[in-house]
């Protein structure tokens, strides 16, 4: 413990603040770490298939996993780097078939039994996306609302398949899996027909949906999103639509960052939606120009989404997880940055005066809880997050790079034809 952290402990403790207690409720909060960060949503199926529904991910960082065992090593590197207890959130591209060609309809927990093992031996929990995209089936922008009854019964089956998934995830390892629906579905230009294809996905997500399971090993959310490359005019899975499914149907409703308007922010839904909703689900990215899922910085929003959690005691009703995909930089420092700063921005709510700030406002002294709000700013908060991942036996700010560093020379560029690489 520093000398620096003592001096930083009587700042904060001078307004009432515990900082071991603080310390161990963030410590109980899990972040589902995405997987395909480490590989640029490439996949490990045995039939590779083009990026579509509007997503995409740009740059050429050497040494990205190039299979299931390399992005394992790549995620335990990450984790390492990470304070805390997380979790892994998978999609089905990333099943592995032994080099056989399984088509999603028909994918099996078998083909995730490595992911499976690997988690236990690391005491991790899984979640689980279907993967509603980068497939023929695909390629026309619809999917669950699909005019065509023969290609909405393959992403239905394929859908079921996944909450299967999740179930062999959730008995396995003693803890559920949030398995989440996210459909491109969407036109480029104004539809002559809003209503139809919103009631195809519904009819959908309730056939989907009939078959129950025990939300011990199964959490189910639904994500929507307001525009995508190709569905600029029109996206079937609308915020609404979705609010209104998930509060009718006993789901959760996932809000992703990236995917509302640009002045709209998802701290500000987090108190409405949490009145009406036992529990909510996120994805945190960082919407530099919408939905561009950049890498999770310490910003104002991330901040805000971290204090409503906190000073509202939703800590236990809100699932965390991250979806940002950059491969312009190192894989494993993204995870590690982008982590760290939603664990960092949990730290930071903690160490606020909530109560006080919360009279102030109640008894319409806005002077002084503006000021105390700035105040807390430029608090020594370094100190106290350096010390909090010391507890944590994890490194402190000046030191995870270099080791980000050595694993990239020692493992990562080890990856590269050595010719292409010269």
């Amino acid at each position: 413990m520093s000398t620096r952290f003592e001096f930083a402990k009587k700042d904060y403790e001078a307004w009432g603040i515990d900082l071991k207690e603080a310390f161990e409720t963030v410590k109980k909060v899990p972040i589902s770490v995405h997987c395909w960060q480490g590989d640029d949503l490439k996949g490990t199926e045995v039939v590779q298939n083009e990026l579509s529904g509007g997503i995409d991910v740009t740059g050429n960082h050497p040494g990205a996993a190039r299979n299931g065992d390399e992005l394992r090593a790549d995620l335990e590197k990450a984790l390492s780097l990470i304070p805390g207890k997380h979790r892994i959130n998978l999609h089905a591209m990333y099943a592995e078939t032994n080099g056989v060609a399984v088509e999603r309809d028909e994918l099996e927990p078998k083909h995730f039994q490595k992911w499976v093992d690997w988690a236990k031996k690391h005491d991790l929990g899984l979640d689980f996306n279907p993967t509603v995209f980068g497939h023929p089936k695909s390629d026309d922008g619809l999917t669950l609302s699909h005019p065509d009854p023969a290609i909405r019964r393959f992403w239905i089956d394929h859908c079921k398949a996944s909450r299967k998934i999740g179930e062999h995830f959730g008995k396995e390892l003693g803890t559920p899996s949030l398995v989440n629906i996210w459909v491109p579905d969407g036109f480029k230009d104004t539809p002559s027909d809003r209503l139809t294809p919103r009631r195809r996905l519904k009819e959908s997500l309730d056939e989907i949906y009939s078959d129950v399971y025990d939300e011990n090993h199964v959490l189910d959310a639904v994500e929507s999103k307001l525009f995508g490359i190709g569905s600029e005019a029109y996206v079937v899975g609308s915020h609404e639509f979705y609010m209104n499914y998930a509060n009718q149907n006993n789901k959760l409703c996932l809000l992703d960052t990236g995917h509302f308007h640009p002045t709209e922010v998802v701290s500000n839904k987090l108190s409405a939606m949490l009145l009406f909703h036992d529990q909510l689900a996120l994805h945190v990215s960082r919407p530099v120009r919408w939905d561009s899922d950049h890498v999770v910085a310490y910003d104002d929003e991330l901040r805000e989404i971290a204090q409503e959690l906190v000073r509202n005691d939703s800590l236990d009703q809100v699932l965390i997880g991250l979806d940002f995909f950059d491969a312009s930089i190192n894989r494993v420092a993204a995870w590690a940055i982008g982590t760290r700063n939603m664990v960092k921005a949990l730290l930071y709510a903690a160490l606020l005066p909530h109560d006080h700030l919360k009279k102030l406002q109640d008894e319409g002294r806005f002077t002084e809880r503006f000021a105390l709000q700035e105040q807390f700013k430029t608090y020594p908060f370094g100190e106290v997050w350096d010390e909090y991942c010391r507890q944590q036996s994890t490194p402190i700010e000046r030191e995870w790079l270099d080791i980000v560093k050595r694993y990239e020379e020692d493992v990562q560029l080890k990856r590269i034809d050595k010719a292409v690489h010269s």
